[in-house]
């Protein structure tokens, strides 16, 4: 049994070192760089904590340059939710994360609770025609559990998928791995979430893919998966028969095609947030002068379109600054993925790198036009206690990655 680990990890870390190959030894380095250093500053991983601790700066800013005219942007309120994220991310920084592998039935089971808990009589809170959070009775303190759900799915996936050492060798491991994904999926899908969901469809494929899926699989389930989808949307829009998606989503996925079929719903959101990136120009208005958001015409300019609010007052440079930002916060995460050797660590890495990564792509994708809407947030920057909170908690993962690197196990 001994011998057949010792061959399972060294066939995982040939895997890795195909990796770095791949991506290059700068981008390793990146996640590298003081694996063995000691002192105060050890157990703090600083290529991902500065990027981070910039980008929410960054986003403070410019959600109280929101509250100056938008009354739902509440700063106060966005300050506590960040303030409770840092105190999770401070907790999951401190706790040894590898407590949770192996730990796959009971996260299954806090994934479903948390998926299950709006439909709840007396909990439920429908709000844009969601049921998706929760109220509770007498407070009024508001909550979204599928915020909340991602980190716990990505600490469900890279502990089950963790148990075959980089190397899923039978296909009924692999449609294993992607029935315990489809749950929370599925479940997020019933509120209805699409774009949560998405997200959750994605770090938990980039697990299963890094975790050592044949490739062959992975193309023959991304091929099931586009045809599904094809057939999902031609049905729902073809009268007589079953519709499964609801009509909004419809509308979203008209629009990105053709904005003028729409132009006094999802197909004005489309156009006043482009006109506000555009608008924006080299360096921006300035804080407070958004004429777009700040004079109505920008639907949720302090949620789903704050890349757009954000253009519009820091212009093309302040948004490439965030871009980078978001870049180096990823990509460092990406290198200590390539860099310590716990499998369970190294696919907990995979996971939160590609829930940024593919927040960043659809957030700013459907400010610009490229994406179509589907309301996911802006990490760290988006206004939503929820959201905040589920992307701290993240980021205290890569820290407790880093703080236990060096630790047997």
């Amino acid at each position: 049994m001994a011998v057949e680990q010792g061959i399972r990890e060294g066939e995982m870390r040939g895997i890795f070192d195909g990796l770095l190959d791949k991506f290059g030894f700068a981008l390793a380095r990146m996640g590298g760089a003081g694996l063995q250093r000691k002192g105060p500053l050890g157990s703090v991983y600083l290529m991902q904590l500065i990027p981070n601790v910039l980008i929410v700066v960054f986003g403070t800013i410019v959600m109280w340059s929101a509250s100056l005219t938008m009354v739902d942007a509440s700063f106060p309120r966005h300050l506590g939710g960040i303030a409770i994220g840092f105190a999770c991310a401070a907790l999951v920084w401190a706790y040894d994360y590898r407590v949770f592998s192996g730990k796959s039935t009971l996260l299954l089971i806090i994934d479903i609770v948390l998926m299950l808990l709006p439909s709840v009589p007396g909990l439920g809170y429908n709000a844009m025609g969601m049921t998706g959070w929760v109220q509770v009775p007498l407070i009024g303190l508001r909550a979204q559990p599928s915020e909340l759900a991602k980190p716990v799915t990505i600490l469900l996936m890279a502990s089950l998928t963790a148990e075959y050492n980089g190397r899923i060798e039978t296909l009924r491991d692999y449609l294993k791995l992607c029935g315990v994904l489809c749950v929370p999926f599925v479940l997020i899908l019933t509120q209805p979430d699409l774009g949560t969901g998405l997200i959750v469809l994605v770090l938990g494929a980039s697990i299963i893919v890094c975790g050592g899926a044949n490739s062959r699989w992975v193309l023959v389930t991304v091929g099931i998966i586009v045809v599904g989808a094809i057939v999902v949307v031609a049905s729902s829009m073809t009268e007589g028969l079953p519709s499964i998606l609801k009509q909004y989503q419809i509308n979203r996925l008209v629009v990105f095609v053709d904005p003028s079929v729409d132009p006094t719903g999802n197909g004005y959101n489309l156009q006043q947030a482009k006109i506000a990136v555009g608008s924006g120009g080299l360096f921006g208005k300035g804080i407070g002068n958004a004429s777009q958001a700040g004079g109505g015409f920008l639907p949720e300019a302090h949620t789903d379109f704050v890349f757009a609010l954000l253009a519009e007052e820091f212009g093309f440079v302040g948004s490439m600054l965030l871009l980078f930002l978001f870049g180096w916060m990823i990509l460092a995460t990406v290198g200590l993925a390539l860099r310590v050797e716990s499998t369970f660590g190294k696919l907990v890495l995979v996971g939160v790198a590609s829930m940024w990564a593919f927040q960043l792509l659809q957030n700013v994708g459907m400010c610009i036009g490229i994406m179509p809407i589907t309301g996911i947030p802006l990490p760290f920057v988006s206004f939503g206690s929820s959201s905040m909170i589920s992307q701290m908690v993240s980021a205290g993962l890569v820290q407790s990655v880093w703080h236990y690197r060096t630790k047997a196990g």
